[in-house]
Formats: C-alpha cells, structure tokens, sequence
C-alpha cells in the first residue's frame, strides 16, 4: 500500500485500510482522513459558506465516519458513503441557518454583482447562492466530483432517473439565471424592485 500517499491509493486498498480500522487498527483511520479531507472541506465549503462552520463541520464529519464505519458495506464507492454523511451533516447544520432570509438577500446581490461581472469568480458564486442547499450538492457531486447518477442516488437516497431529472432542472436553472431569467424567478418569489 502506498500509505506514503494516502490520497493516492486506489478503491481497493481503501477496502484494505477499511477492513484494518474494523479489525481494530486506529492509527488506518488518518489514511482515511488524508484521502478525503479536502473533498469534505470543498464540498462542506460551498454547501454551508462559512469558513468557520465549515472546519467545524469537517471535523464532525470525519468523527461520524469513524464512528460508523463499522457499518460500511462495499454496495455502494467508499467516497460516495463518505459524501452522503458529509451531506447530511451540512444538511442539519443548514437547517439550523435561517434559509428564507438568506434567500431574499441572495436574490438582492445578485443584480449588484452580475452587471458588474468583471471577476468570473464572484459571478460563479452568485449563481450557486441562486441554488437551494441540495441543488449546490447535486451540481458538486455530478460537476466536480463526477459521480454517475446512480451513486448520486446513493447519496441522496433517491434514485438514478430522479437524480438525473433533477441535475437536468439545476442546468436549465443557472441557464435561465446566466441569461438574465433571474428576473422571472425574482417575480415568482415576490421580491422585485421597481
């Protein structure tokens, strides 16, 4: 095993190392945390947006995952049973945020920053903020993390066709709002300025 690099080993060897953090062997667990750390931390990151929630958060994911990884069976990719406690972590915690609110001020800054446009990353961010808390997560697994819809699926505990359906939604969404469709949602939510 490659534990010189554990964010370089493969599917297999994980099993491994699963199998050796089951059997007892605590130390294994800092592969785990050094392979899927950053993944956690970005996906986190964009779902809860507050760098201090976000450390918390991480740290909290990793100690459920150690506290059940005894229950892990390989029917599903170890990364995608990492990424649905992560997400239904930041799922409770995003709960707990006052959405609605946000909401509003969300729809408000992003007037302010798409005609002014000028830093790509900004406008990146105000289209996400445009997206609802499992509408990021989909677009994160499915863009960035390149899951297939089945183990999107998985994670959300819905099914393929459903997670395909509503990555499909998220795509034709941020369309809309990259062509200035932002103002027709703005209507449908009552929050347009005259």
């Amino acid at each position: 095993m490659t534990s010189e690099h554990p964010g370089n080993i493969d599917s297999e060897e994980i099993d491994q190392v699963i199998q050796q953090i089951k059997k007892g062997d605590i130390d294994k667990f800092r592969v785990i945390i050094e392979k899927y750390q950053k993944r956690v931390y970005l996906y986190s990151y964009y779902l809860l947006n507050d760098k201090e929630q976000v450390d918390d958060a991480v740290q909290d994911i990793f100690i459920k995952v150690y506290q059940h990884i005894g229950d892990y069976t390989k029917t599903v990719s170890f990364s995608a049973w990492i990424h649905k406690i992560a997400y239904n972590h930041s799922m409770n915690l995003n709960k707990k945020k006052f959405r609605d609110y946000q909401l509003l001020l969300d729809c408000q800054d992003f007037n302010t920053v798409s005609s002014t446009n000028n830093n790509q990353k900004n406008y990146i961010d105000v289209l996400l903020q445009q997206l609802s808390f499992n509408e990021k997560y989909i677009l994160l697994l499915r863009a960035v993390e390149d899951y297939s819809f089945e183990e999107m699926g998985h994670v959300l505990n819905i099914t393929a066709a459903n997670a395909r359906k509503k990555y499909e939604r998220i795509r034709k969404k941020l369309n809309r709002y990259r062509n200035g469709g932002h103002e027709e949602h703005e209507k449908t939510l009552g929050t347009t300025r005259g």
